[in-house]
């Protein structure tokens, strides 16, 4: 690493590794700060949608995703009270109408490559097992004390959390909001291809909607195994991501959905639960040479698939702003926030919205599957247009 501004990133998820790339491309040295002493993404599938991969395109990473990751047949929506399909929308379309493709992929094969791409580079250090133990403004930097396997204090142009949800860094900046229960729980597993159930679509994205309730399946790993996401109104605030969930609960939760979902929630041999927890966007994110990216900004519910997106997407528009303004950060992290912030706020609103959507009931849940069975795939995409289109540095790319 050289004589470069240092920005120290706290989180080596997705967010905080894309963030260290762009930043690092952008002109500035980069420290990663990871408390775990090895990485292990928390979850099994993610969706990259065309907003998201442009970034990673950018970042010459393309070809390697490509060769993991699986551009699915088709989403088909589902219903869970009748069993029929709602819609099918071609992935191909995708591709037609963005340039861009819709993908899938396991968690832990994008973070991969990610961070062999941060350890190729020269001007990027990947500290595992490490803490940020204290942070003493100075003039324009920070002094940043670490606590790790070798303990050592960095001098830090900028501090960007990267930390998630129940983000450390988060504290230290006035205005920001706290994360706060949604009032649901997502339960996780993974189908091995052999336990795949004869009715499940192994190259096929399924949404099912349902009374209070809504379950997605889609094929990771090469097509090696289904991900399975279940998402349950349920009042739970057992702290963490891999809590044990007992299978005899989602089955029972789903006992009257139609026999393909009943077939899919007890194939598994184990599932994992957490109680979905939202950071409100309409807080602060930046102060001074502190600023936050990705879930310690603003978690959402994943009903859009976009967590993750937005996160990409922050990394990207992070560098370009600091790029512009390197030397002065607090300028350039106003900045960043300023323009991420009301397109953030619109997807996560939106997202709030659609979950809303998949869990109706009765009139209103007949209503809607009627309105998606007429508008048709090519306006169910038209619907998104303002998300998938985006790209860093395009005009209104804010608010588009």
């Amino acid at each position: 690493m050289g004589e470069r501004p240092t920005i120290l990133i706290t989180g080596a998820g997705i967010g905080g590794l894309t963030a260290a790339l762009t930043v690092a491309s952008a002109g500035f040295d980069v420290v990663i700060c990871e408390r775990t002493a090895e990485l292990s993404e928390i979850g099994a599938g993610i969706q990259l949608s065309p907003n998201a991969g442009r970034v990673l395109d950018s970042l010459g990473l393309d070809a390697a995703i490509r060769d993991v990751a699986i551009e699915p047949d088709a989403i088909d929506v589902m219903s869970g009270v009748s069993g029929g399909r709602i819609a099918s929308l071609p992935v191909a379309a995708f591709r037609k109408r963005y340039g861009a493709p819709y993908r899938v992929i396991h968690r832990a094969d994008l973070q991969t490559i990610l961070a062999a791409a941060v350890n190729k580079a020269t001007d990027i250090r990947l500290l595992l097992g490490t803490t940020v133990e204290a942070v003493l403004p100075r003039g324009g930097e920070s002094f940043v004390r670490l606590k790790g396997q070798r303990d050592e204090v960095i001098q830090a142009a900028a501090v960007i959390g990267a930390d998630g949800v129940w983000s450390a860094t988060r504290e230290r900046i006035t205005g920001a909001f706290d994360p706060e229960p949604v009032g649901r729980t997502a339960w996780r597993t993974v189908i091995p291809r052999d336990n795949i159930p004869d009715t499940l679509p192994t190259n096929r994205v399924g949404l099912w909607m349902g009374p209070n309730a809504h379950l997605v399946h889609y094929p990771i790993a090469r097509g090696a195994a289904v991900n399975v996401v279940a998402i349950v109104d349920e009042v739970w605030d057992k702290p963490g991501w891999n809590a044990r969930g007992d299978y005899r609960r989602i089955a029972e939760r789903f006992n009257t959905w139609p026999a393909a979902v009943r077939a899919i929630v007890t194939a598994p041999q184990g599932w994992q639960k957490w109680a979905l927890t939202s950071v409100d966007p309409g807080g602060r994110w930046a102060e001074g040479n502190t600023a936050l990216l990705g879930d310690a900004a603003h978690a959402m519910v994943p009903f859009l698939a976009q967590g993750a997106a937005m996160a990409i997407e922050d990394a990207a528009v992070l560098a370009n702003c600091l790029k512009a303004s390197p030397a002065n950060i607090p300028t350039a992290l106003a900045a960043y926030e300023a323009e991420r912030k009301p397109r953030v706020m619109r997807v996560w609103n939106a997202a709030r919205r659609t979950g809303e959507h998949y869990h109706m009931t009765g009139r209103m849940a007949g209503l809607r599957d009627t309105a998606l069975r007429l508008v048709g795939p090519r306006l169910m995409l038209m619907q998104n247009d303002w998300i998938y289109r985006w790209q860093p540095g395009s005009p209104g790319s804010a608010q588009d």
